[in-house]
């Protein structure tokens, strides 16, 4: 339970990416990203410095897997967020990231077996039904004012929901062959591999007039509120996140620990609505209740069936 409690920190934060886009002024989504992950890889290399023993975990297999999944699951996830919020809007956007807990709880059960389908058919219909709820109004009239482009901000959504079902399978996967890499000295080196790959990507980057740093300036007059927004989200959901999700994954099986996302959707329309400045409906409200009561049910559900497993085996014995 105390996985559920920890990952339970991540979904607030990391739904702040919906509204990024809103709140940097005329820098772009990639300088905001280059600032985030470089003062997270900061954080990351503070860790293994200040960690024992690290040396042998910085094998070169390791360095590329973490790089890989930062790749997938952090850099290239935060962008095809920010994109299909610039693009399908701050409400359509987390809509359609509400796919990712259902994509994943059905294929990592599918994979791993977890829990007897039966057993999750009522926390599922749960979450379906909230999320149905929270989203009922992302494609009215008022949530489709702030759209750009439909035909290139669904593509990006459904990109993000491809590229963090992609991630928590391979993730956990990484975490299983690695039973001695401790989950902190892991989260490092993705954090460091999300920065290694943000700063390689700044020259292609500002070749393209990507990134509007050097037009606007780096002086703290002139991009402080960048800076401060970059750091906030690298320390409350890069760096958290991360170890959140970790703790986790080697706590949960996929299928659960995906519903314990189902959140990030809620709180990523709850920001959407303070864009547009509105109060949610009460269907809104009674899909955010749902939605949790769908996730506490099947994390219920799990920790019985562990606990009645365990009775089973100290009685055989």
């Amino acid at each position: 339970m105390l996985a559920c409690q920890r990952l339970s920190l991540r979904p607030l934060p990391f739904s702040l990416n919906f509204v990024v886009p809103f709140i940097i002024g005329d820098y772009s989504t990639f300088d905001f990203a280059l600032v985030r992950h470089v003062v997270s890889s900061l954080v990351g290399l503070y860790i293994l410095i200040s960690e024992k023993d690290v040396m042998r975990h910085l094998t070169l297999r390791n360095c590329l897997k973490a790089i890989w999944l930062a790749f997938v699951g952090y850099v290239g996830y935060f962008l095809t967020v920010t994109g299909a919020a610039i693009f399908a809007g701050p409400v359509i956007a987390p809509a359609f990231l509400g796919l990712v807990p259902i994509v994943s709880m059905v294929i990592g059960n599918q994979r791993q077996g977890s829990m007897p389908w039966r057993f999750l058919m009522l926390p599922l219909a749960l979450v379906l039904v909230g999320l149905v709820f929270v989203n009922g109004t992302a494609f009215t009239a008022e949530g489709l004012n702030s759209v750009q482009s439909v035909w290139t901000g669904v593509p990006l959504s459904l990109a993000a929901v491809g590229l963090w079902v992609w991630f928590a399978l391979a993730n956990q996967a990484a975490l299983a062959a690695r039973p001695e890499m401790p989950s902190g000295v892991w989260s490092a080196l993705i954090l460091v591999g999300g920065g290694v790959l943000m700063l390689a990507f700044y020259p292609v980057g500002a070749s393209m007039d990507l990134f509007k740093l050097p037009t606007l300036g780096f002086g703290w007059s002139a991009a402080g509120s960048l800076y401060a927004w970059g750091v906030s989200f690298a320390l409350l959901a890069t760096v958290g996140g991360v170890w959140a999700w970790n703790v986790a994954s080697r706590s949960l099986p996929v299928a659960l620990v995906a519903q314990l996302i189902v959140s990030e959707t809620a709180f990523g329309v709850i920001g959407g609505l303070l864009v547009h400045a509105r109060w949610p409906t009460p269907i809104e409200v009674a899909g955010v209740v749902v939605l949790i009561a769908g996730v506490v049910l099947s994390v219920r559900i799990f920790y019985d069936r562990q606990f009645a497993s365990g009775k089973t085996l100290l009685a055989h014995e």
